[in-house]
């Protein structure tokens, strides 16, 4: 029963966090020009058009506080939000958008791989792999390096809305599979629909328990 109430506690907390002020306050596209570092800092990264826009909203219960656009590869820039003066959430550029040129993507990376490996305030990463396609090989680059920074991550599936039925179990068990083979990853999963709603409480408490 402790830990039911513990439980129910942390969720609480959570929500309250989440449905609390949540503002905007720097973007950059340059790495030498990040803000000040105080706060734990929690980090959105994931290809583009895998929902990560519309995630950052639904985990906020906003509509537009991250930019979501139909247009993969858009989002250029670092953008830190002061979530309750309590956590600091980062909304990273996408990668891997095949259309765009070889330098821009390369520029991407760059930033985003600069960021994820010299920052000390960076608490943890939430990585994005769409629930319909898996872990691909953009996704395992980034597992690759954060390995390597010694960065902790979480896989977060997005989309499980448009999974088939008991698609969700199998791609649960693909994630759990590939993300035992890397030393920074966590084990716990979440499968999440920014539309239904699924997974999106148990994943607030698992960033606001960061603080």
């Amino acid at each position: 029963m402790a830990g039911a109430g513990k439980t129910g506690a942390d969720k609480e907390f959570a929500r309250k966090l989440f449905a609390g002020p949540c503002d905007f306050f720097w973007g950059t596209g340059d790495i030498n020009s990040l803000p000040p570092q105080s706060l734990a800092e929690v980090a959105f990264v994931g290809r583009s058009n895998v929902g990560k826009s519309s995630l950052i909203n639904a985990l906020t219960g906003r509509k537009a506080l991250a930019r979501v656009s139909q247009t993969p590869g858009r989002t250029r820039e670092l953008n830190f939000f002061n979530l309750g003066k309590k956590l600091i959430l980062v909304d990273l550029p996408g990668y891997g958008y095949a259309k765009a040129s070889k330098q821009l993507a390369a520029d991407w990376q760059h930033l985003i791989f600069a960021y994820l490996s010299g920052r000390a305030s960076l608490k943890r990463v939430v990585l994005l792999v769409d629930s319909r396609r898996g872990v691909m090989d953009n996704d395992l680059a980034v597992m690759e390096l954060l390995d390597r920074t010694a960065v902790s991550y979480g896989l977060v599936l997005t989309k499980s809305d448009e999974l088939k039925p008991q698609g969700g179990e199998t791609a649960l068990a693909a994630a759990t599979k590939e993300a035992a083979k890397h030393t920074a990853a966590l084990q716990e999963i979440h499968l999440t629909s920014s539309l239904s709603g699924e997974g999106i409480a148990e994943l607030r408490t698992g960033i606001a328990n960061l603080i």
